[in-house]
């Protein structure tokens, strides 16, 4: 889920396939990549806060990426849209999965 060239088609295709394949409310799990930035992490963290998320962060083994993934029981796929938007406007250069 890198950079869509339309993001409009991007999301609705993405909403259409998570209605498809689950049932609402469901646990969703987010993949996030992020150079390895305390403060980058920090608000990629607090976007999911008092959510009750799960969050992991895993290094890289050269230290210089960070993969965060995050549990988290989502209303319908709109919401999950949401917060991949909400992601990717807070976060410089994070790679969504």
């Amino acid at each position: 889920m890198s950079t869509p060239t339309n993001p409009d088609e991007f999301y609705e295709k993405l909403k259409k396939q998570l209605y498809d394949t689950a049932s609402w409310p469901a646990e969703y799990l987010y993949k996030f990549i992020v150079k390895s930035d305390v403060k980058k992490i920090a608000i990629l963290e607090a976007i999911f806060n008092n959510m009750g998320a799960v969050i992991h962060t895993n290094e890289s083994k050269n230290g210089k990426y960070t993969s965060i993934s995050v549990n988290i029981l989502m209303r319908d796929p709109h919401a999950v849209i949401e917060k991949y938007q909400e992601v990717a406007e807070k976060v410089e250069g994070v790679i969504s999965l």
